[in-house]
């Protein structure tokens, strides 16, 4: 697994289907600032409420599954997405078929935010049941205060780049403000 961080404002994103996990997605990636396209033929109706004007009633024709970057395909029947997946691959569109590992380019970790902190647990598509569970301890072990944390310690780090700081001092300040928020720990900072 390559885990990477995709900027939403830069990434075309689709989601293609009809049902509750479309949906969730689709709240999971507005929750994270995406406003994806939302492809879906018999949209349930909180998913019409969710996706709103990105909404479109039908399945994406060739042409446009190329102009995204990543796709999500859940609520389908395996052939209909076996078919969006396999044209979108061949344009080069990275590919997730919702609880279908063999059709997949790429997993959907599981993730908790604080704030500008994002923390992902994965396991390729092995097992979600056990990101699930890594995702509820890093929860527990990384508190809302982070959130805080990391703004004043961006704004610092803005602060001392512009005076020229090098990396050693801007390491040495963030551990300083971790610890002045009291989230030092043991080997963490």
């Amino acid at each position: 697994m390559i885990p990477i961080y995709l900027e939403p404002g830069a990434t075309r994103i689709a989601l293609i289907g009809d049902g509750a996990c479309i949906l969730r997605r689709l709240r999971w990636l507005q929750e994270a600032g995406a406003e994806p396209d939302v492809w879906s033929v018999a949209p349930i109706d909180a998913l019409v409420e969710a996706a709103g004007k990105f909404l479109t009633r039908r399945l994406p024709a060739r042409a446009e599954l190329a102009c995204y970057h990543v796709i999500w395909i859940a609520d389908l029947a395996r052939e209909p997405a076996e078919e969006l997946a396999n044209t979108a691959r061949r344009a080069r569109v990275l590919v997730n078929v919702e609880d279908v590992v063999d059709l997949c380019a790429f997993h959907t970790p599981a993730v908790v935010r604080r704030g500008k902190l994002t923390l992902a647990a994965g396991t390729g598509g092995a097992s979600p049941a056990v990101a699930k569970a890594a995702r509820e301890h890093l929860a527990g072990a990384f508190s809302e205060s982070w959130s805080e944390a990391v703004e004043d310690i961006a704004k610092a780090r803005a602060a001392l780049r512009r005076e020229g700081a090098n990396a050693e001092t801007l390491i040495k300040d963030a551990r300083q403000r971790l610890s002045a928020h009291g989230l030092a720990r043991q080997g963490l900072v």
